[in-house]
């Protein structure tokens, strides 16, 4: 089992205009950021980069290679995040382990400006999520350490 670096980073999110410091924890803390409201229909808009990406768990043979991954940007002067759980599979695939289970601080409108329940969020998230590169971002992270 890969063991926690306890390392924090410090990391610029892409910014319009001005660039905010976020110190990267956990994936989990995301939703701890301020609230922010977006329209659903804008989501993929969003320009998200990718600020981390934790090995929790090496293929042992018993169990997969798992961890989560944070992406963010800058958004309407708030910080806006997502971050998932992901396990890798066999021949090198790397998969979300749970589609309905993304951390968010994103609020998703409808076009009358209500918040979305979070399974109707759902679908809008997973569009954002597989239209970024994270899989290769993981692959890098997991080629990058060293075998256990």
């Amino acid at each position: 089992m890969a063991r926690r670096s306890g390392r924090r980073k410090l990391l610029s999110l892409p910014s319009h205009p001005t660039p905010v410091a976020i110190i990267m924890t956990a994936a989990w803390h995301v939703v701890s950021w301020p609230p922010l409201l977006w329209q659903a229909d804008s989501a993929p808009q969003l320009r998200l980069v990718h600020l981390g990406t934790e090995v929790l768990r090496r293929d042992d043979g018993d169990a997969p290679c798992s961890g989560h991954t944070v992406w963010g940007t800058q958004a309407s002067d708030s910080p806006a995040g997502m971050a998932w759980d992901w396990i890798s599979i066999p021949e090198g695939v790397v998969a979300l382990a749970d589609p309905l289970a993304l951390v968010t601080n994103l609020w998703l409108l409808d076009g009358e400006g209500q918040v979305l329940s979070p399974l109707q969020a759902a679908p809008h998230l997973n569009v954002l999520v597989h239209a970024l590169p994270w899989q290769d971002e993981v692959r890098r992270v997991l080629e990058s350490q060293p075998a256990q």
